[in-house]
């Protein structure tokens, strides 16, 4: 963080301790609170820091455009082949090297693509 982020930080904090707590029942008062007050600055205040660097990589994006749509339009149609050539991706097992250097896709059996999905949503990494 930035020694500006850590100022702000702890006046925020600072503020919020040593103000009264206010009752349970009371209506809200109209306008912002502290919190999202403190929460505005702190955003702003990343905003006009991030913005050179954010400016830059808009640039730069802009620069690569033409070459990543000649990378699309010359790529697209031969990936596309490949995908035909390959289907599923689910039903190959993880990229192995072996000692030689090579590296292998196993096709998974046909009992490995029936198995069961693992509980509660879970995946395998």
């Amino acid at each position: 963080m930035t020694k500006r982020a850590l100022i702000l930080t702890a006046v925020l904090l600072s503020a919020l301790h040593a103000a009264p707590a206010a009752p349970q029942d009371a209506p809200e008062a109209e306008g912002r609170s502290l919190i999202e007050e403190g929460a505005r600055l702190l955003f702003e205040g990343l905003r006009r820091e991030m913005g050179p660097a954010l400016e830059g990589l808009r640039e730069r994006a802009e620069d690569m455009e033409p070459a990543l749509r000649d990378f699309a339009a010359q790529m697209g149609p031969a990936l596309r082949d490949l995908m035909d050539k390959i289907g599923d991706l689910r039903a190959y097992h993880p990229p192995e090297v072996l000692p030689n250097g090579d590296i292998i896709l196993r096709r998974k059996t046909p009992q490995e693509l029936e198995a069961e999905p693992l509980p509660d949503g879970e995946i395998e990494i």
